[in-house]
């Protein structure tokens, strides 16, 4: 999966940086690696969709569209536009064609007031997460 992603060698640190302070991810941005700043984007993903849950449980209209835009747009100004689809192959395709999935069911839960999509967008997502979890010591060396 790492390969299909755009770092350093390809876009410099700072791009990166700027990517995520505009879609709200700050805490940690200047000194994160390129891994743990995407990393961040799935969090930040699944702190919004819980958010969004919540505020529909408790009839907040408002703040579950907050939420649900924000989680949109990690998904697709953070997740979706650091794919590199020529150097990562297959992968990066496979992986715009989820996050486009996961973007059109967000809509539709927001849309809808509906629960059980954004429980299907965390159980399509959790497993990218665990993934790109698993391959972090590869990449920024064992944690110490």
């Amino acid at each position: 999966m790492y390969a299909a992603m755009t770092f350093p060698a390809q876009r410099p640190q700072t791009a990166h940086a700027n990517a995520y302070r505009q879609i709200g991810v700050q805490t940690g941005v200047d000194a994160a690696s390129p891994h743990r700043l995407v990393a961040m984007l799935f969090d930040g993903f699944v702190e919004n969709v819980l958010r969004a849950k919540a505020a529909i449980a408790q009839g907040q209209i408002e703040q579950r569209g907050q939420a649900i835009s924000r989680a949109l747009r990690i998904v697709d100004e953070g997740l979706k536009a650091s794919l590199d689809l020529k150097a990562g192959g297959a992968l990066a395709n496979d992986l715009a064609d989820i996050y486009a999935y996961v973007m059109l069911r967000l809509t539709q839960a927001n849309l809808r007031g509906d629960i059980a999509a954004l429980d299907e967008c965390q159980a399509v997502m959790q497993p990218l997460r665990q993934a790109w979890d698993t391959i972090a010591p590869q990449v920024d060396g064992p944690r110490g």
